[in-house]
């Protein structure tokens, strides 16, 4: 079968916006659609979300010295840029995890996807707008319309298709498919306590994604 494999970018989180681009993520990049006013106000947005307070719409565009419209007509909605402020947060912790994955094909994947996992329960700034948004959250991370899960999945199955091409991963079921499982199982340990009230677990997260690649 022919590769559908992307070209590898400066890491495997730079793939993500690649893979599922949207609107603002190319006002945001260098090329023909980059907008100045579109990346000054997510850095702010970003620099509010890490310092561990709410990015709030009118603020922002009070603190940019613009009204509301101006800063909707340059990064959408809420939504739309607190997305890309979370993805944006997760292409680093994604890029570090695969520089820590030792191992090929079931145990490389296993590995990354436990780091990442560990990643996001151990940052406070991120624990911190679950708690404060937890519906919100569980929205823009983990349904059908989020674009850091497309990107999520996208990622994963990149790497899958990585190590399948390289003869070090038998792929059980569509890489795709794939990608879509083990991110919901991500999702389930990461935010565990929105969703069933229980602690979230890296432990048991890596437990499950050695389960599901088991035999691979």
């Amino acid at each position: 079968m022919t590769s559908t494999a992307t070209p590898r970018a400066q890491g495997l989180g730079d793939l993500g916006a690649t893979l599922a681009p949207s609107p603002l993520s190319r006002r945001l990049e260098p090329g023909p659609d980059a907008h100045a006013d579109a990346l000054r106000a997510f850095l702010l947005a970003r620099k509010t979300f890490v310092a561990g307070d709410r990015v709030d719409m009118g603020e922002l565009a009070a603190s940019l010295g613009v009204d509301r419209t101006s800063l909707f007509r340059w990064v959408g909605n809420r939504d739309s840029l607190l997305s890309e402020v979370l993805w944006s947060l997760a292409v680093p912790t994604l890029t570090h995890a695969d520089s820590l994955a030792a191992g090929r094909g079931a145990d490389r994947v296993v590995a990354l996807l436990t780091e990442f996992v560990d990643a996001l329960i151990s940052a406070d700034y991120f624990r911190a707008f679950l708690r404060r948004e937890p519906a919100r959250a569980l929205r823009l991370l983990t349904t059908k319309d989020s674009q850091v899960q497309r990107r999520y999945v996208a990622v994963i199955e990149h790497l899958l298709r990585e190590e399948s091409d390289a003869g070090r991963l038998t792929l059980g079921l569509p890489a795709h498919d794939l990608a879509y499982l083990l991110v919901r199982i991500s999702e389930s340990f990461t935010y565990a306590d929105l969703v069933t009230g229980e602690e979230p677990s890296a432990e048991r997260a890596h437990a499950s994604f050695a389960y599901v690649l088991r035999g691979a």
